[in-house]
């Protein structure tokens, strides 16, 4: 997985925030935005991992993390 790849699910964990959160910016936007971003990164690399394109461990957390950042980010400043 690439970086743009977890931007973009990153970005996509933060629209689904929004619409189980409201638009408001608040705490529990920015949990439930991460929340959906890093779920969104793992099923992703998890996808990959048992497609058998890579190994689980090296691929999956950091997807993960990644993609939850990215929607915390996101969703403070949106």
């Amino acid at each position: 997985m690439t970086i743009p790849q977890a931007v973009g699910l990153g970005v996509a964990g933060d629209e689904l925030g929004k619409k189980i959160a409201g638009d408001e910016v608040s705490v529990g936007r920015t949990v439930t935005s991460t929340a959906i971003g890093a779920g969104l990164g793992a099923a992703a690399a998890g996808t990959l991992a048992v497609a058998g394109v890579a190994a689980a461990a090296p691929v999956v957390v950091p997807l993960a993390v990644a993609a939850g950042a990215v929607s915390f980010v996101k969703s403070l400043f949106d």
